[in-house]
């Protein structure tokens, strides 16, 4: 195959890849009676290994902080997140998910870490490490582009 016809072939999977995990992200948001921007939020949380800001989720997330500040609203109604003051600056609001709550979140994600797992069963090292290179180039790109996109709808 010419390089041009792989890259098609490229676009066209990422387009299909891109629909699946959105499609599987609104399963997940489904399963728990959440929004899947919520879903998303939630994940990205648990990755920050400590209480943030609304000003960060909107980071994190891409929305604009009064998009943010109604995810949080969401999110605390529904059990998942806490609002706390910053016991360093008080006038701080930090946002911290809830372990007790998180622990159903957290079991969902595991039990279906092990068909993802075993997805890779059968790669080398080598194809692991040019998977982890390719998903933190496109998760920038995706920063990126969101930036981009959002920006283009506020000049409009």
């Amino acid at each position: 195959m010419t390089r041009e016809a792989l890259l098609d072939e490229l676009r066209a999977e990422s387009r299909r890849y891109v629909a699946s995990y959105v499609l599987f992200n609104q399963a997940v948001a489904d399963h728990f009676g959440l929004h899947p921007t919520d879903v998303q939020c939630l994940n990205l949380l648990s990755l920050e290994g400590g209480p943030v800001t609304t000003g960060r989720i909107a980071e994190l997330t891409g929305l604009t902080s009064g998009s943010a500040t109604r995810l949080v609203d969401r999110l605390t109604k529904a059990g998942y997140v806490a609002r706390e003051r910053d016991p360093q600056d008080r006038r701080r609001v930090l946002v911290q998910p809830v372990p007790e709550a998180m622990v159903r979140f957290g079991a969902l994600w595991r039990e279906l870490a092990v068909d993802w797992d075993a997805l890779f069963d059968q790669d080398s090292e080598a194809e692991l490490e040019l998977l982890i290179r390719h998903m933190r180039r496109t998760t920038e790109l995706g920063r990126r582009q969101v930036a981009r996109l959002t920006a283009r709808g506020a000049a409009e």
